[in-house]
């Protein structure tokens, strides 16, 4: 019966989203080819290279290190972005942060943004460490990192592999909520490489509109403009790779699963974000493993926004930032 109301709910709650899908979408024509490594998008602070080597190649990790706005308060915030945005969509927020004292860390991820494209087996113990490194180089030894979506992941598996540097965590409408390893087989990478070569305006929309299936009137100008961005790759002669990139590091979210991780956290942790979340199936779902979460982290605490989806800070930045500054100024 309960897996029943579930799907119900799920039903429900994405058929908006479906409607919404079926209707004619024309992809814009006035977007051009996009570079896979962003120097076209514009970022809200400017990025910093970090060379490293992965898996034997010599790549690129940038990031943004932005200081506080008047007084510092001695803090460093870093921020995890999610697997279909990069460093360029946490402008207001750091805003927000900087205003408060707080210095922001802002990495794009190997594989991401304006980072090096190389194709290696992504995973995050391999993000986790990428940050530190660039962490140690900025002589940064302690922060507070928040996560959101597959950043949550991965801020879960930064703060269990390097409990010293971490003063608190907030897992910010985090995705891998569920381990499905044991519920379904893995994937093809090269039928996801097949599908992700092929994808279109059309396509690119639809994966974001799940974003705010709980209302459609919350697609944005914003979210807009993150779809002409992913759409723009689409176009450019080194597309192949970013899709390649795209489908190794989508295998990452079934074959390197956190939840058993959050039992190891030591800091003490927001599971936080917008109420109306569908990624899972359902918002009931959703709601549900957020606070199965709250309630493994040993030091855990719940706070989710009602009638917000999985971007708030795009959505509702007045609803989204007094909570999460409130605990993050806890720590000060």
């Amino acid at each position: 019966m309960h897996s029943l109301r579930i799907l119900v709910l799920a039903v429900v709650l994405t058929a908006p989203l479906a409607a919404a899908q079926s209707r004619p979408v024309t992809a814009p024509s006035d977007v051009r080819p996009g570079s896979i490594t962003s120097e076209d998008v514009p970022y809200p602070y400017p990025s910093t290279y970090f060379p490293l080597t992965v898996y034997g190649q010599d790549v690129r990790m940038a990031f943004m290190d932005v200081p506080a706005a008047g007084t510092p308060n001695g803090h460093t915030i870093v921020l995890f972005h999610g697997n279909n945005f990069a460093g360029f969509y946490f402008g207001s927020l750091i805003d927000a942060l900087r205003k408060e004292g707080f210095r922001v860390v802002a990495p794009d991820q190997i594989g991401y943004g304006r980072s090096s494209k190389p194709i290696i087996p992504y995973n995050f113990n391999d993000m986790a460490r990428n940050t530190r490194v660039i962490l140690q180089s900025l002589k940064i030894e302690r922060v507070m990192v928040v996560g959101h979506s597959m950043g949550g992941m991965l801020a879960t598996r930064f703060a269990t592999q390097y409990p010293g540097m971490v003063e608190r965590v907030v897992l910010y409408n985090p995705i891998g909520l569920v381990d499905q390893r044991f519920t379904r087989p893995a994937g093809s990478v090269d039928e996801a490489y097949a599908q992700t070569l092929g994808s279109t305006y059309q396509t690119v929309k639809a994966a974001l509109m799940r974003y705010v299936a709980h209302n459609e009137s919350a697609w944005t100008p914003e979210f807009e403009k993150y779809a002409r961005i992913r759409y723009a790759w689409t176009l450019g002669a080194e597309w192949p790779r970013l899709a390649m990139v795209q489908s190794l590091v989508g295998q990452v979210i079934y074959q390197d699963p956190v939840v058993g991780d959050w039992t190891h956290v030591k800091a003490p942790t927001l599971v936080f974000g917008g109420a109306e979340d569908v990624l899972p199936g359902s918002a009931a779902l959703f709601q549900e493993r957020m606070a199965v979460a709250a309630k493994t982290i040993p030091n855990g605490r719940l706070h989710l926004i009602p009638g917000l989806g999985h971007v708030p800070h795009l959505e509702s930045p007045d609803k989204t930032y007094p909570p999460l500054l409130a605990f993050l100024k806890e720590g000060l």
